[in-house]
Formats: C-alpha cells, sequence, structure tokens
C-alpha cells in the first residue's frame, strides 16, 4: 500500500513543484484547495517517483484518487495506485479527470476505464480581459451594476493584508449568520474551508482584495496563479442585499490580477457544485471556456 499522509502546510513545499510541472487546469489540481477542503473530503497525499498523488474519502464507496501531477513516466505510479485500492479493497477510481487525461489512460489502458461526466464540478473560465473590461453586449447588465454600485455608494477597494485580514474575516462571520451557514450542510463545509484561508493566508501567498462602503467591509475575494497562464479565484463573498458589490469585487480585483501577471489569459471561477444560484451567477459572466471534469473508474 501507499503510505499516504494528512496533509499540513508545511507540505506545500514540496506540492507545489509537482504540481506546477504538470501545469494541469482544474482547480482542484491546487495546494490551497487540498488544504483547505482537507477535512471535508479527508484528503491524503504522498510522492511516487516526480508525482503527486492524492487520495480522497473516508468509506469504500467514497475513496478515490487525483489524477497524478507531476513530470516523468506515469504508468508505474498509476500501477501503484491500482494496487492501493486492491490492498484497500475499494475500486480504483479516479476523480476530477479531464479529456487530456483521458487521452492518457485509453492509451495506458485500452478499453479499461469507464468515465462518467460530472457537471456540477465543471470549472468556469474566463478571460481575464473580459473580466476587466466588462465589453460587449452581454455583459452591459454587469457594466450597469457597477455604474449603479459607484453612483450610490462612497467606496473603496483595497487589497487584503495581514492588517486588515482579521476585519475581513469579520465580514466572513457576517456574512455566514446572513447566509445561514449553521443550517446549510454545503454553507457549513465551505465555512471550513474558508476559516483554512484566512487561518493560512500568509503561509499559502494568497492574495485577495475587498470592498468598502462608507468605511465598512461589504465584499472580499481571495485567489492565486493556478498554472502557466491561468489564476484562480477561492472565494469571492458579497452582502446579498447591497446591489452590484459582487459584480465590483470581481472587477476590481481582476483589474488588479491584470496589472500584477500580465501574462494570465484567464480566470477560473471553480466550480458550482450543483448549486442552483451559483450556476446562474456564474453562467451571468458568459464563461469562454469550461474545466470539463470526469470520474474514470476501471474495469478490471
Amino acid at each position: 500500500m501507499i503510505n499516504f499522509k494528512k496533509i499540513e502546510i508545511t507540505d506545500k513545499k514540496w506540492i507545489d513543484p509537482l504540481i506546477m510541472a504538470s501545469d494541469l487546469s482544474g482547480c482542484h489540481q491546487n495546494f490551497t484547495n487540498l488544504l483547505i477542503w482537507a477535512k471535508v473530503h479527508h484528503t491524503r497525499v504522498a510522492q511516487i517517483d516526480n508525482y503527486l498523488v492524492v487520495k480522497t474519502g473516508a468509506e469504500f464507496n467514497n475513496q478515490g484518487y487525483f489524477y497524478p501531477a507531476g513530470s516523468g513516466d506515469i504508468k508505474p505510479v498509476l500501477e501503484k495506485m491500482k494496487a492501493d485500492a486492491k490492498a484497500d479493497n475499494h475500486p480504483f477510481i479516479l476523480n476530477g479527470v479531464s479529456p487530456e487525461n483521458i487521452k492518457v489512460l485509453d492509451k495506458l489502458y485500452p478499453g479499461k476505464f469507464k468515465y462518467e461526466e460530472i457537471r456540477g464540478n465543471f470549472d468556469y473560465v474566463y478571460l481575464l480581459d473580459k473580466m476587466v473590461s466588462l465589453s460587449g453586449k452581454k455583459l452591459s447588465a454587469k457594466r450597469n451594476h457597477n455604474n449603479s454600485f459607484k453612483k450610490n455608494h462612497s467606496w473603496s477597494f483595497e487589497l487584503i493584508t495581514e492588517e486588515n485580514l482579521d476585519e475581513c474575516w469579520q465580514m466572513n462571520e457576517e456574512w455566514c449568520k446572513e447566509a445561514g451557514c449553521h443550517e446549510d450542510p454545503d454553507l457549513k463545509k465551505e465555512a471550513c474551508a474558508s476559516r483554512q484561508s484566512f487561518k493560512y493566508f500568509v503561509e499559502l501567498e494568497l492574495e485577495g482584495g475587498l470592498l468598502r462602503s462608507n468605511g465598512k467591509i461589504i465584499a472580499y475575494t481571495m485567489g492565486e496563479r493556478l498554472n502557466s497562464d491561468t489564476y484562480v479565484i477561492h472565494i469571492e463573498k458579497a452582502f446579498r442585499g447591497i446591489q452590484g458589490a459582487y459584480s465590483m469585487i470581481n472587477r476590481e480585483f481582476a483589474a488588479i490580477v491584470q496589472e500584477r501577471y500580465p501574462d494570465i489569459v484567464y480566470i477560473n471561477r471553480e466550480e458550482d457544485m450543483d448549486e442552483e444560484g451559483l450556476r446562474k451567477a456564474k453562467m451571468s459572466y458568459y464563461p469562454d471556456k469550461m474545466e470539463e471534469k470526469y470520474i474514470a473508474k476501471f474495469q478490471g
């Protein structure tokens, strides 16, 4: 069996280079997401050769692996993962598999994997330039929201720092009470992940921005570079009763990303998790592409 360990903040040092070497596009192939969702998904990690191997789940019917991230000959790594699944008496399942991953698996194991599309896990990916300019007829509603917000609020935007991080957390707590995080199982899990983002904000090297109205924080966002051409937004929250707050924090932070990373082409705004309201909100920005994800089940 593979000697997996619980993921810790100190693992960032060896995991990041392996993830960067593979240049994968799925938001789940990211150290921050692995760490902040670890308690929810029971995430464990190991290194095999020059690859990161991730295992999730606690019970027989939900244990699975991520497609290995790294470089070199991947088949020996997959073989060890197969053997680990067999020894642990559960099916060999790969989660979050991309179309590109599928091509490799089909070449190495012709006809051995069965694939299932998981629409709720698709990432929404947008051209960064569009998120900044909001140009075009389709995004006219977003421009109008922003213009209305500017007219009706004495507002300011600033970057999240160690100095305003606690104040930002208080806004997050207020948002959670308003949204009913403690009553909603999914929001409760998200709140757990958000808490980890704040706890390890500096160590994770996260970046973020916040929006104020009359001096009070009403929205914030956090993200980081995902791969060679994409930036990922991990969290974006705004008080629901303030029209334009979401579109403003989105646009203002996108402008910061463009300024800091002129080579970035895309913004990955992660999944909708089959939540109808979230799907509607992310579709309203008209994604330029979707990062497709599948479950691959080994048949043999």
